[in-house]
Formats: C-alpha cells, sequence, structure tokens
C-alpha cells in the first residue's frame, strides 16, 4: 500500500502537545507502511500567522525527532493553484458564483435569531410557535444559495463568491480509521464559499487542493475535523479526485475531563523541552494518550513504528497526566547514553558558575550511578549538587548536629584511616570503614552520620562509599578537613 501522510499546523501560535501528538501519528503510520510523512504550514491567515510560530513548529517538530520527507510547504505560496481549481469546478457546474453579501447574510442570520426568540415568547398558540420556529430553522439551517443554479448575476460587475454546490440530497458516509461509519445527511451540508470576493481560497479549498496535489493517502487529524470532511468530500467529487482515508482523532483533555487548556498544563511542545523532558519520553507519553497495543506501556520509536496502526486508537478522550509523563522520563533518563546526558545536565549545572575540571570529572564518575534521581532534567541536575559544591561547604541544620565533638572525633580518627588507602576506590573505601567501625567498636550509623555531613553538608547524596570514590582523593579529605579544622580539631 503506497502511503502519504502529511501534518499541517496552522502557524498562529505554538506547537501544542494536541499537534505534537497528531504528528507523531501521522509520523508513525507512514513509517509503519514505509511511506512519506510530510509537512506543511497552512498560514494562509495571514492577520494571525507569524514567522515566529512558523520557526517554532519547525524547531518542535526537530527535536522531537519527527523529520518530514520534502521540505515545509507553505500553503500561502499555492494561491494561484487553488484559485485554478475553482474556476475548473465553476466550468464543471460542481461550484457557482454567488452574489449574496456579508450584510444579507447576516440579517439572514440576525432574523433567524430573532424568530427563535420570539417563538420562546408566552401567550402563543402551538401553530404560531411551530411556524416561527419553522422559519427560524429555514433561516438558520446550512446555506443553500439562490444562485447554486444558475440564477443571473444582479447586475454585471457585481462582486461574488465562488461556492461549492453542495449535494442536493440522500446520505454521506464515511468509514473513519477510528470512529468507524460516520453519516450525516447531504442537507447539512452548506453551499460553502471556496473563493472569497476578494478572490483568495478559504481553508476548506486550500486544504482539499494541496492534500491532492502532494498526494496525500490518508488524513489523520483531531476529531474536531470531523465534521469539515462531509464539506471537503464534494469538492474531491467535484474535481473527480480520489478521496483520502480519513481518521479522526479524539482531543486531549485534562485530567478533571474538562477541554485542555493551559491550566492543565497545555504548554508548547517546546516548553517541556525546557522543563527537561526528554524527547523520546514525550514522543512515548503522547503515543499512549488514546492509542494501545497489547500491555506494553513504553515504547521506543522503533518499536512504535513497527506496531503502530490507527486501530489502536481509542475513541474517547485522552487525559492528561504529568505524573505519567514524569515516570516515563525518568524511564528514559535511565536508558540515555552517559555523554549525551551529560551535555543536557551541563548547562543545569553550570547555571549559577562554571564547572571546573575537578567537578566534571567527578559528575561523569557519579553519573551512570545516579540517572534514577530525577524525573526531569532539573531535578536530576540538582542530585548532583553535592558533587559541585564549592568548598568550604555550608551544613544544614541535620549536618550540624551530626558533626558534633564526639562525631567529630570519630571523623578525625576515620580521616587518619582513609588516608593510608592505597587504591581509592569504592570497596576499598568501604572495607576501610567497616574495619575502623570494628576496631572502634561504632555502628555504621555512629560513623555514617558526621562522615555523610562533612561531605555533603546535608545534601541529599547515595550509598557514603561511592561518593567518596567519585569526590575523590584529595577533594574528600579536604572536605573533613575544613568541618575538623573549623571546629579546632
Amino acid at each position: 500500500m503506497n502511503v502519504v501522510t502529511r501534518f499541517a499546523p496552522s502557524p498562529t501560535g505554538m506547537l501544542h502537545i494536541g499537534g505534537a501528538r497528531t504528528a507523531l501519528f501521522n509520523y508513525l503510520f507512514a513509517r509503519h507502511h514505509e511511506g512519506q510523512f510530510l509537512l506543511r504550514i497552512e498560514d494562509t491567515d495571514r492577520a494571525r500567522s507569524t514567522d515566529e510560530a512558523t520557526a517554532a513548529i519547525i524547531e518542535g517538530m526537530a527535536w522531537l525527532g519527527l523529520d518530514a520527507d520534502a521540505p515545509p510547504l507553505l500553503q500561502s505560496t499555492r494561491e494561484a493553484r487553488h484559485a485554478e481549481v475553482a474556476a475548473e469546478m465553476l466550468a464543471r457546474g460542481t461550484a457557482f458564483k454567488c452574489y449574496a453579501t456579508q450584510e444579507e447574510l447576516q440579517a439572514r442570520r440576525d432574523l433567524g435569531e430573532q424568530r427563535r426568540k420570539e417563538a420562546r415568547a408566552e401567550g402563543l398558540s402551538d401553530d404560531d410557535r411551530a411556524a416561527l420556529l419553522a422559519e427560524a430553522n429555514a433561516l438558520l439551517a446550512p446555506y443553500r444559495s439562490p444562485w447554486r443554479d444558475g440564477a443571473p448575476a444582479p447586475s454585471p460587475d457585481a462582486p461574488y463568491t465562488v461556492r461549492l454546490r453542495a449535494p442536493d440530497g440522500g446520505e454521506m458516509v464515511v468509514e473513519d480509521g477510528v470512529q468507524g461509519t460516520v453519516r450525516v445527511q447531504a442537507s447539512e451540508i452548506d453551499d460553502l464559499i471556496m473563493l472569497r470576493a476578494d478572490g483568495t481560497p478559504t481553508y476548506m479549498l486550500a486544504v482539499v487542493v494541496d492534500d491532492h496535489d502532494m498526494g496525500i493517502t490518508h488524513v489523520i487529524r483531531g476529531d474536531d475535523h470531523l465534521r469539515n470532511t462531509f464539506r471537503q468530500i464534494p469538492i474531491y467529487e467535484g474535481m473527480g479526485w480520489d478521496v483520502p482515508a480519513f481518521s479522526h482523532v479524539p482531543m486531549i483533555h485534562g485530567p478533571d475531563g474538562a477541554k485542555l487548556s493551559k491550566r492543565h498544563g497545555a504548554l508548547s511542545t517546546l516548553a517541556y523541552r525546557d522543563m527537561g523532558y526528554l524527547p523520546e519520553a514525550l514522543n512515548a507519553y503522547l503515543l499512549r494518550l488514546g492509542w494501545s497495543h497489547g500491555d506494553q506501556e513504553i515504547f521506543t520509536q522503533d518499536e512504535a513504528i513497527k506496531v503502530f496502526d490507527v486501530s489502536g486508537i481509542g475513541k474517547s478522550p485522552a487525559r492528561l497526566d504529568l505524573d505519567k509523563l514524569g515516570t516515563i522520563n525518568s524511564h528514559f533518563l535511565r536508558q540515555a547514553d552517559d555523554e549525551r546526558l551529560f551535555g543536557l545536565l551541563k548547562p543545569l549545572l553550570e547555571a549559577s558558575a562554571s564547572l571546573d575540571a575537578q567537578q566534571v570529572q567527578r559528575v561523569r564518575a557519579g553519573l551512570p550511578h545516579l540517572k534514577n534521581r530525577g524525573a526531569t532534567l532539573p531535578e536530576l541536575a540538582a542530585s548532583f549538587a553535592f558533587l559541585t559544591v564549592q568548598r568550604p561547604i555550608n551544613l544544614n541544620k541535620n549536618a550540624r548536629k551530626a558533626l558534633s565533638a564526639e562525631g567529630l572525633d570519630r571523623l578525625r580518627g576515620l580521616r587518619d584511616e582513609l588516608q593510608r588507602i592505597s587504591q581509592w576506590t569504592s570497596d576499598h573505601v568501604s572495607e576501610t570503614i567497616t574495619s575502623y567501625c570494628t576496631a572502634q567498636d561504632l555502628s555504621m550509623g555512629q560513623i555514617g552520620q558526621p562522615l555523610r555531613a562533612a561531605l555533603t553538608g546535608g545534601l541529599p547524596a547515595p550509598d557514603i562509599a561511592p561518593v567518596l570514590e567519585w569526590l575523590g582523593r584529595d577533594e574528600a579529605l579536604g572536605r573533613i578537613d575544613d568541618q575538623l579544622v573549623q571546629a579546632g580539631q
């Protein structure tokens, strides 16, 4: 099966996670079928489209690794082609010139609303109420132009729009890849405008023409476009073009079930990058928002490509869960290559001061063992604070308590034993501490607490022996000496 999908965002804002998920589904579907994935920027809304939003969309796609198989297509560059199709449909009789003005159409809607309001008045007979409602419904029904059957223009130079000649009657049916069989009556479809009076194309025409010319075989998009599908299919049919397969994906909701908004965390995709999530984690999380395959919870991109199909997309809206995203991000942080992870952490570690060579060495030594200590990059970076803090380190309340006179005395004795270690490794350090505790009849807690306080100042840290190894002999003994000197030991 030849497959070509597309992602077609409007650059009136940033790439949000709902759009990112749509892009991901299109990308995976194309890759699964060894087809093409294309990107189209629908920038015909000139008043609201910005170059900054276009750049942010492209940057967000690149960060997620959703690489298109051709340069992005700007819809605004194709207006002449859109107008050409409208002219051909006029020649075919599947479109027509409509001379209704915006003022006339607005007056029609206003009168419909007025009749509907009048029908709610008290004291009306049932017949009068029914008559008013019938008139209101006719005025507010999908617009069927009086010029659709070739009525003459009101004047030779009258301005006009080009409208689609909607189906006259019967039922329209779409076999949707997600929603199943969807039916509407043709009477629900209006004679929609394809070219405005100034000659510019509308969204409905431009989308169909571009999808056809790009060879799009499968349209995967949000279910807020489901009704648009029934308005766009007659354009395909009016040109004698093949109609692509449609799949309409339910929207993402907040944890409370309400439509997703900024208060739920509906941020731009790049905001999640700046919050410290990895792109593969966000992809894996978005994939499982409304899609499933067996019992597997976390997929790499390669795994997803092998099994993805629209049949796995559910009909119910998915709910955003940032705790779940954090869990998935933790998984991918643990799986990340050490060199790549260090590169991502380094700017966060240097937020207040540059790292010197010794600090870099300590972080690199501890990195393979500390990957599980954060759900995001900033959280993970914070777990390295005990390795990068400058001497003499400040002690928190608990650390000061641990360094009592008795604790310092025990620490001084251990310091002398540590000084004698020939190989500064975690195993040798651990053996030395154990031997010291045995010789002094001390529990591990009696020496471990003051030692940890001197080395970390009370900052969170893992087992003490690896901490000593990562700090290195000079730094570890220096931190102990700082506390002994300060206490006059």
